[in-house]
C-alpha cells in the first residue's frame, strides 16, 4: 500500500461523496487529480523545507564563502554546486549570493557553478519528481543538474572572463571573514519552523496554480493534442522545449506540476524536464539582474552553456526512460 493512501483515499471521498461528482467523468478526474496533489506536493515540501533549514543553520554564509574561496579547482565547483541545492532560491534571488561570493574573492567559474545549481536544483523540484516518478528519475535530476553546474563552471573558470564583469563588481572584491555563529537546537527547530512557513507562504501560489493547470490538462486535454507537437518521436521536441522555456519565468513549484501530466499526455520525460529546468535556470529575469554586474557577453556564455547543458539532459532522460 502506498505511503499516500490516505491522500488518495480523502481525495476520493471529497470529490465523490462531498463534491458528489460522478465517477469516470473528466471533471472528476481534474478535480481528484487537484486534490490529492496539493495536499500530498504541501506535506512533502514541508517535511524537505524544514530539513534543508536545520541544515542551513549549521552553514553560516561568511563561513561558506571563505570556504568556497579557498577552491578554485574541482573541489570549489562540486562544493558551491552542492551549496545550490541546498539553498532554495529561484534563478533571481540567487543573484545577492552569487554577487557576494564574487566580492568575497570566490573565483568566478565557482561562483558560476552556485548560480546555476541553486535554481535549477531544488527541494521544491526534488520533492515533487519523487512524489510523481520515484527515486531513480529524481536521482537522474540531481545527478544531471549537479554535472551541468560543475561543468558550466569550470568551463567559465577556464575562459578566464573576470575581465567581462563589471567594473564595480571588481573594485568590490575583499576577503569576508566568518562570524562567531551558534545556536542551540531550540534556535535550530524555531527558525526552521520560521523558515518553512515564509517560504510555503511565498510558493503555494505556484504550488497551487501550477496542479490546477496540470489537472486541467489531467482531465480535459486529449492525449493526441500534445503529443503530436511534442511527442517522443519529434527530434527538434528537447531543443524546442529549452528556447521556449528560456523567455519565461516561474517558480520550480509552478512547472512541476506540468511534468507529470504532460508526461502522461505522451510528452517524453526528458522533454519535459528541459522546459522546466529552462524555466528555473534561466530567465529574462535573471539575465537583466546579471546585466548589472556583467556584461553581456558573459551572460551570453552563461546561457549558452547552460541550455546547451540543459538540452544534453533532456536527450539524456529521453534516450534512458
Amino acid at each position: 500500500m502506498s505511503i499516500f493512501y490516505p491522500l488518495q483515499a480523502g481525495a476520493d471521498w471529497l470529490t465523490y461523496s462531498v463534491f458528489r461528482i460522478s465517477e469516470g467523468t473528466l471533471l472528476a478526474s481534474a478535480v481528484n487529480f487537484f486534490l490529492f496533489d496539493t495536499a500530498k506536493i504541501f506535506i512533502l515540501l514541508s517535511v524537505m523545507i524544514f530539513a534543508v533549514a536545520i541544515l542551513r543553520t549549521f552553514m553560516p554564509a561568511e563561513k561558506v564563502r571563505l570556504v568556497l574561496a579557498r577552491h578554485g579547482r574541482l573541489t570549489g565547483h562540486v562544493l558551491a554546486a552542492v551549496l545550490g541545492i541546498i539553498t532554495p532560491f529561484c534563478s533571481c534571488s540567487a543573484v545577492p549570493m552569487f554577487l557576494g561570493f564574487i566580492e568575497a574573492g570566490v573565483p568566478l567559474g565557482v561562483t558560476f557553478s552556485f548560480l546555476v545549481s541553486s535554481p535549477m536544483i531544488n527541494e521544491v523540484a526534488l520533492v515533487m519528481l519523487l512524489g510523481m516518478f520515484g527515486w531513480r528519475v529524481a536521482l537522474l535530476y540531481v545527478g544531471s543538474g549537479l554535472v551541468i553546474s560543475i561543468l558550466a563552471g569550470l568551463l567559465i573558470g577556464r575562459l578566464r572572463c573576470e575581465e567581462l564583469l563589471e567594473d564595480f563588481v571588481l573594485k568590490k572584491r575583499t576577503a569576508v571573514l566568518p562570524q562567531d555563529f551558534s545556536m542551540t537546537w531550540a534556535d535550530r527547530r524555531a527558525y526552521a519552523f520560521e523558515y518553512t512557513g515564509d517560504i510555503l507562504r511565498k510558493v503555494w501560489p505556484f504550488v497551487v496554480g501550477g496542479i490546477a493547470v496540470g489537472a486541467w490538462i489531467h482531465g480535459y486535454v486529449p492525449a493526441d493534442f500534445l503529443a503530436r507537437y511534442a511527442g517522443a518521436g519529434k527530434w527538434y521536441a528537447v531543443p524546442l522545449a529549452t528556447l521556449v522555456g528560456i523567455p519565461l519565468y516561474s517558480n520550480a513549484a509552478g512547472v512541476i506540476p506540468l511534468v507529470s501530466v504532460l508526461t502522461e499526455k505522451g510528452v517524453s520525460l526528458g522533454t519535459t524536464l528541459a522546459f522546466m529546468m529552462a524555466v528555473t535556470g534561466l530567465s529574462l529575469p535573471e539575465f537583466m539582474i546579471l546585466r548589472r554586474v556583467m556584461k553581456l557577453r558573459l551572460i551570453l556564455i552563461f546561457g549558452s552553456v547552460v541550455g546547451a547543458g540543459i538540452m544534453l539532459t533532456g536527450l539524456l532522460f529521453n534516450s534512458i526512460m
